[in-house]
């Protein structure tokens, strides 16, 4: 049973293994408070794929070298808990001494790369050696997907595994299958809702909100509808504030320019009021998504946590991001920026799921050799394939 360091949680651990905002039912307290809950999925998925015995959060603040030599005494590895840390505005100031003091090795566990965009990816320097040191610390780093392995090589990091993201595989079921019901039948329908966004990871905000709009209007119209949100401000105020708050928040909203001009009209704003969801427990959005026949939308952790119990997905794509997530396990999806019209018909196909499902088993198998190959102390079950002993290398 391992003993672990944590970069980067999302939330505070109760049950051993399960994830909720700190200080969750203190809702006063974090209600003006953005926080991305999509992030503590990724966090409670890992922890639940893992086998340990003690769990802590690694300091990275101003370094205190003798707590740091203490820790590298009583814990066995460290775990970088999967997000989008490759970019060109990512920095840990302190990171690089502590891990190089601390000297143990750094499981980067489904690590991504966001592309501009325009131009290339640039990293800061201290981010490439920040990684390097990750990369030469384990025999492999696990990103989600192609464009994050190529990302890696082009710095000179090859020992890379593609493994998505732990979120795919919090069930730990390597039958785990996707089977569509027929769509008639379809009734309780979930919608992933990312009003937020930035020019910086979508090119055209107005198609992106307009459709985002549509696409809520068209689905509320036709099922029953519960909208899922992550952590936007209003959206919270919405679901757990006062009535004052909510005031606010809808006041607030028709302020925001983009929100009032491409988002947010009288229909949205109904919805909103009757048919929002959020939580700070992301056991909360498990049981949800179990409720649903369909979950689709904006939201990547969202969607992918309704993929993990076996309901069907569709994924809105707007961002390197999201089409990386949907390559890796060729989800079925939809270019938001496409200028065709979205039609469920057209994506509630069996052998689009079936792409799904043999890409995730594929995926599952190379996430239990990254563990395997990094001596991680884990539960992933063997798949058919067997382990390879060797990493894959990038091409």
């Amino acid at each position: 049973m391992a003993r672990v360091l944590v970069m980067s949680p999302s939330g505070e651990v109760y049950d051993h293994d399960n994830v909720r905002w700190y200080q969750y039912s203190d809702i006063q307290r974090y209600i003006d408070h953005y926080h991305n809950i999509g992030d503590a999925f990724v966090f409670d998925s890992s922890l639940k794929l893992m086998n340990f015995e003690k769990l802590r959060e690694l300091p990275l603040g101003e370094p205190n070298f003798d707590q740091i030599d203490q820790l590298k005494e009583e814990y066995d590895y460290v775990v970088l808990r999967g997000s989008n840390y490759i970019h060109q505005h990512m920095g840990w100031p302190h990171a690089i001494a502590v891990l190089k003091r601390l000297g143990l090795p750094v499981i980067a566990w489904g690590i991504g790369a966001q592309a501009p965009v325009e131009g290339q990816i640039q990293l800061p320097e201290d981010l490439k050696t920040l990684l390097k040191i990750i990369a030469d610390s384990t025999a492999s780093i696990g990103v989600r997907g192609a464009y994050s392995a190529q990302v890696l090589k082009d710095i000179g990091i090859d020992n890379v595994r593609i493994v998505g993201c732990p979120t795919a595989f919090r069930r730990n079921d390597p039958t785990l299958k996707v089977t569509l019901p027929p769509l008639e039948e379809v009734r309780n329908v979930g919608l992933t809702v990312r009003r937020e966004v930035s020019p910086a990871y979508a090119r055209d905000i107005e198609r992106y909100l307009t459709f985002h709009c549509d696409l809520i209007k068209h689905m509320a119209d036709r099922f029953d509808v519960t909208l899922m949100a992550q952590g936007e401000i209003e959206e919270k105020k919405l679901v757990f504030g006062t009535d004052e708050q909510k005031e606010d928040a809808i006041a607030a909203l028709k302020a925001n320019r983009w929100a009032s001009d491409w988002y947010f009209d009288d229909a949205i704003e109904k919805l909103y009021r009757r048919q929002l969801f959020y939580s700070d427990v992301v056991a909360d959005y498990e049981k949800l998504v179990q409720t649903k026949e369909l979950v689709l939308g904006y939201r990547l952790h969202g969607n992918l946590m309704a993929l993990a119990n076996g309901v069907p997905s569709i994924y809105f794509t707007y961002d390197s991001r999201t089409v990386e997530f949907a390559e890796t396990y060729q989800i079925p999806r939809f270019d938001v920026f496409n200028d065709g019209a979205f039609r469920l018909e057209d994506y509630w196909d069996q052998s689009l799921f079936d792409k799904y499902n043999d890409a995730w088993y594929r995926t599952y198998g190379e996430m239990r050799k990254f563990l395997d190959e990094n001596r991680v102390d884990h539960k992933m079950i063997e798949t058919k394939e067997g382990v390879q002993d060797s990493v894959r290398r990038v091409a």
